[in-house]
């Protein structure tokens, strides 16, 4: 019997097996040096501490306690080296002024990036209430805080006043006192450029970023009950959240959301007014010298023309400068 036939094609079969092999093997997956080019997505992580809102948390009531005018204070006794009173004494003995605000807060209090000092309007006016007090806007220690901690650090006295666009309510009257007011700010609505979104009313559905311990998360949740809000410790962390798509929109006061703004032209503020947001120096409960002093200090920052420069240098882009807000006391 002739076998050579036979082994030929037991070969060119043994042959043909090896390449279908090897051609399955290749069809198995890509090679790995195709896998580093076609790359991989990751959802970017949420900052520090975000937490989203829960949507079967009880809502806020729409009324706050009665306190009057929340916005009256007592009334200035002078803002020069005569004024005494055991707070202000004691600022003084200590040798400079401690004061609470948000190194992040860009145009209110924010870190320069060439100078490394702390600026911003917010800044600016603690500065010229140290002036007063002691004789020299630099004799200030700036601690850095979160809006959830300002009652605390004025209840436990580990600063002196707060200057962080702290809007005066009655409820935390309860808890601190105010300065009259020294600016007046109005509650909106920030996001991207051509997203639809025009205003609170379009927020139904949406999610929406606010700082916790801010009197914006009671009136988001009020406004917009049908919004899934996420609150962050910072409103930095507010603005990085919108440019990474994680949220679609921010709201809060407009001359918080105007330095955000600053910071992404891709961003708009949208809507009317909300609601106002009259700001305050929070000042420890029970310190009245301290708060006849400041307000000597924020009355003197009305007529000389400083309180107009500080705005034109740092909040121009709210629009035309206003007359400084008009003082209201209470005694």
């Amino acid at each position: 019997m002739n076998t050579a036939p036979m082994s030929t094609a037991r070969g060119l079969l043994a042959a043909a097996l090896a390449a279908t092999a090897f051609l399955g093997g290749c069809a198995a997956g890509p090679d790995p040096a195709d896998h580093a080019t076609i790359g991989t997505y990751t959802e970017p992580p949420l900052p520090a501490n975000a937490s989203p809102v829960h949507t079967d948390a009880p809502l806020p009531s729409g009324t706050e306690p009665e306190c009057g005018d929340p916005t009256a204070s007592l009334r200035p006794t002078g803002s020069g080296r005569a004024a005494r009173g055991p707070n202000i004494d004691a600022i003084r003995a200590r040798g400079r002024l401690l004061v609470g605000l948000d190194t992040g807060s860009n145009l209110f209090s924010f870190r320069d990036p060439v100078s490394g000092a702390i600026v911003g309007f917010d800044a600016d006016i603690a500065r010229e209430i140290a002036r007063d007090l002691l004789g020299s806007p630099d004799l200030i220690e700036f601690r850095s805080l979160a809006s959830a901690d300002r009652e605390k650090a004025l209840q436990e006295r580990t600063v002196d006043v707060v200057a962080k666009t702290m809007t005066i309510t009655c409820e935390r009257r309860k808890k601190v006192a105010f300065s009259t007011v020294y600016l007046r700010a109005d509650h909106r609505v920030l996001a991207m450029k051509n997203s639809g979104i025009t205003g609170i009313t379009d927020l139904a559905g949406k999610r929406v970023c606010v700082v916790s311990g801010t009197t914006s998360l009671d009136r988001v949740r009020r406004e917009q009950p049908a919004a899934t809000i996420l609150t962050v410790p910072t409103w930095a962390d507010c603005l990085v959240v919108l440019q990474q798509r994680q949220v679609d929109a921010v709201s809060t006061d407009d001359a918080i959301l105007a330095g955000l703004a600053g910071q992404d032209p891709y961003t708009e503020l949208v809507g009317d007014s909300i609601s106002a947001e009259p700001y305050g120096i929070g000042i420890p409960k029970d310190a009245d010298d301290l708060v006849r002093f400041v307000n000597g200090t924020l009355e003197r920052l009305r007529t000389d023309g400083t309180w107009t420069r500080l705005y034109q240098q740092w909040l121009a882009s709210l629009g035309p400068t206003p007359d400084p807000p008009a003082p209201t006391y209470e005694d």
